[in-house]
């Protein structure tokens, strides 16, 4: 009773202080987005969304998998973790190199000379990432996300009041390119400095095949996911234009704010958690049922409800010149709600040792979104098809992903999607009616902003108590203890 206490203590603590370190981050990421957003213009963001995929692989490939082993390894040591260090940081300085010979043909493919100097710069980005991913692995490890939200916000304020005085100063496109720079260093730095952490002269061969032997997997699975999910970059940057890339660049960034804050959150928090008790089989699925569940009664609303207020949410952001990108952020909503639980059903893999199940079905997931990519060019259609293929692939991978976890921890397919199917209902029910109603007011965007997403809120509280949805009680039981430590703070 008092180890389970404990794992309970240990868990709410992380996910407030993740929440919070996510929350703080993304906002002042957001803020800083919109300034840049009406500093710049959409081809600038473009151009930077062209070479997105490049950094995100480059990074895929210096962490290796190891980051999820050295978490998930309860006996991990100081060998284990110089081995990874030491590693991690030969790959970064070879991928530097192979960025910084191939940006010319990167360049021509884009028919865009000036990303020549922009690739050789912004991918030394993932050299000093490479001094990170050990604390940060550490203080995961702990479920010690007090530390990293500090770091975190002081990079992100740190790095945006860079990019915008850059951007005021007329540096255009480098001020994105030194913002993303300043951000890993920063984070890097204080990263270092506040775990007091330094390698040892040492690399064990023994260590690099245990961890590797799980980590490989999840390498090329992770490769996979992140060239699957930046892919779209590449190909809007081809087939249609720098702008409309920009278009999407921005929407993809500002779905995300509300979707990878949860997601992250929660993958974070919940991994080394569940990873403790990865050998009680019934409380393992018990309490990853309570989490499925909760997830998607705060992340359905919410995401439903933000692409509901989309049109007068970005024309009060953004402005009139970025409501092309309407149409691209909605359907990026839609998809990026089953995200959590995406990563959520594949943690359970991970937790389980199944490495080998997450490459497979990593393999099998991309072979989807690749038919439906390549209809979509050969039938020369538009940019909106294009995008709404991911609406469809994150539904059709989620039955795949639930279908595998759930085999792991006797949590079937029927009784995943009946746990969630009364939210989803509750939630596009809602959305619906909010963005009839914005339709139907003859009022101003920021009225009637204000008017859709109270008519929401009341609406979605409204028939989860009329259905009495348990996670509602769950949620209201936490907020009560906490709004009643504020209120004497507020009348003393």
């Amino acid at each position: 009773m008092k180890q389970e206490s404990s794992l309970k203590k240990k868990t709410i603590s992380g996910l407030l202080w993740s929440f919070g370190d996510m929350m703080g981050n993304q906002g002042v990421q957001f803020i800083i987005q919109i300034i840049l957003a009406r500093l710049l213009t959409p081809t600038e963001f473009g151009l930077i969304g062209m070479i997105l995929v490049f950094v995100a692989l480059s990074n895929s490939l210096v962490d290796s998998g190891f980051t999820q082993a050295l978490i998930r390894d309860q006996k991990a040591n100081q060998t284990d973790y110089s081995t990874v260090f030491y590693f991690n940081l030969a790959v970064s300085l070879f991928i530097y190199g192979v960025l910084f010979l191939s940006a010319p043909l990167i360049s021509n493919f884009f028919d865009q000379a000036q990303l020549i100097s922009i690739i050789r710069v912004l991918s030394l980005g993932v050299i000093i990432n490479a001094f990170s991913i050990i604390p940060r692995a550490m203080f995961t490890k702990e479920v010690n996300f007090k530390v990293q939200a500090k770091v975190n916000m002081t990079a992100s304020i740190l790095s945006g009041a860079i990019a915008v005085v850059m951007a005021v100063m007329g540096f255009g496109v480098w001020s994105l390119v030194v913002r993303m720079l300043a951000l890993n260093l920063i984070q890097a730095l204080l990263l270092v400095f506040s775990r007091k952490w330094l390698p040892t002269l040492v690399f064990s061969i023994a260590s690099f095949k245990r961890l590797f032997g799980f980590g490989w997997k999840l390498l090329v699975s992770g490769l996979i996911d992140t060239a699957y999910n930046n892919i779209y970059y590449l190909i809007i940057g081809k087939q249609y234009s720098v702008k409309s890339l920009g278009y999407y660049t921005n929407a993809a960034k500002f779905s995300d704010v509300a979707t990878q804050t949860l997601t992250a959150t929660i993958q974070r928090v919940t991994y080394p958690v569940l990873s403790g008790i990865q050998d009680q089989e019934e409380r393992l699925k018990q309490s990853f049922k309570k989490v499925i569940k909760l997830s998607g009664f705060l992340i359905f609303p919410v995401m439903i409800g933000i692409a509901a207020v989309a049109e007068p949410l970005i024309y009060l952001i953004f402005g009139e010149k970025w409501m092309t990108m309407v149409p691209y952020f909605q359907l990026l909503c839609i998809a990026g709600m089953l995200y959590p639980i995406h990563a959520l059903n594949l943690n359970i893999l991970q937790v389980k040792g199944r490495s080998d199940l997450f490459l497979y079905l990593e393999i099998i997931k991309t072979i989807i979104p690749t038919t439906m990519i390549f209809i979509v060019i050969w039938m020369d259609w538009s940019i909106i098809m294009l995008v709404a293929t991911i609406v469809l692939d994150s539904h059709i991978s989620l039955f795949i992903n639930i279908y595998f976890s759930g085999r792991e921890i006797s949590y079937s397919v029927k009784e995943q999607v009946r746990d969630l199917l009364p939210i989803y209902a509750i939630s596009f029910g809602m959305g619906a009616v909010v963005y009839g109603i914005g339709r139907l007011l003859p009022f101003s965007e920021l009225l009637t902003l204000l008017l859709q997403i109270g008519i929401g809120l009341v609406l979605y509280v409204g028939i989860c108590r009329l259905l009495k949805i348990k996670e509602f009680d769950t949620v209201y039981d936490l907020l009560v203890p906490v709004i009643k430590k504020i209120k004497p703070a507020k009348t003393g």
